[in-house]
């Protein structure tokens, strides 16, 4: 993989991990535009360290947010904080259990198949419409939201269907508060992310791909910037209702995957 390749993938995952228009989508596309013959291994260690980077912007975006949870939870108290956290425990559980169980098939979906990736878009949009219609309100993510967020984050898994669109489109059809959801949806997936780059060292997943290291770290950084200014970005823009720009784009971009992988097929 060549250096500039790895910089355009690493700034198609910093932007759409946290715009809501599907990261895993984007990167099949980018490949398939990018000609990547990569082998499977290759295609998912660069997928791997991408999501690293974007893990740690969300850390850097809301440092505050998790310093104070950290606090909270060494207190050794029954408090919100322990309270935010359990519910983020619990909305892990779906996509934990769907990646444990079922892990080749869903590294099988990742290989360049971009008929699926449009179809999946065109779900997103959907999800995106009826998000921005619905009202504002001041409620709180509860238990049982958690836990069906989770779920909206297991179907995520899919190559093009937004994590971020669709835990926080669920999360507001649920009835909850827009700038909550937002916040819940970019920490519930940092968990996630941490746990799969650690059984990845621990089983040597990673060390066993041939992908040069200057790529690796041109493509880290890459998304490590343009996911810091795309998740401030989209805290502003679910605040103020402007999902269905993305809506529209998503059900664009899925129509021409759809078109091109029947073409090309």
């Amino acid at each position: 993989m060549e250096i500039i390749d790895a910089i355009v993938l690493g700034i198609i995952q910093g932007l759409t991990e946290f715009l809501p228009v599907s990261s895993s989508g984007h990167l099949e596309i980018g490949k398939a535009l990018l000609g990547s013959n990569a082998l499977p291994n290759e295609s998912l260690m660069i997928t791997v360290v991408l999501h690293f980077a974007t893990a740690l912007s969300t850390i850097v975006v809301f440092r505050k947010d998790i310093g104070e949870i950290l606090r909270g939870l060494f207190q050794f108290k029954w408090n919100s904080e322990t309270v935010f956290s359990l519910k983020i425990i619990l909305s892990m559980i779906p996509a934990a259990a769907i990646g444990l169980l079922f892990e080749e098939e869903m590294e099988s979906l990742f290989g360049g198949s971009v008929i699926l990736v449009g179809f999946m878009l065109m779900i997103t949009a959907l999800l995106l419409w009826l998000a921005d219609k619905a009202k504002s309100t001041g409620k709180s993510v509860s238990y049982s939201n958690a836990f069906v967020i989770g779920l909206a984050q297991a179907v995520a898994l899919l190559p093009g269907i937004s994590r971020s669109g669709a835990t926080i489109s669920t999360s507001v059809l649920l009835g909850n508060d827009k700038s909550k959801a937002a916040r819940f949806s970019f920490l519930m997936v940092v968990p996630l992310i941490l746990g799969k780059i650690a059984k990845d060292l621990l089983f040597g997943d990673l060390t066993a791909t041939t992908v040069p290291a200057l790529p690796l770290i041109a493509g880290f950084l890459a998304a490590f910037i343009s996911g810091i200014a795309a998740c401030t970005w989209m805290i502003s823009l679910v605040r103020n209702s402007k999902l269905t720009y993305f809506a529209v784009y998503c059900l664009i971009v899925g129509i021409i995957a759809i078109i091109a992988g029947y073409v090309n097929s």
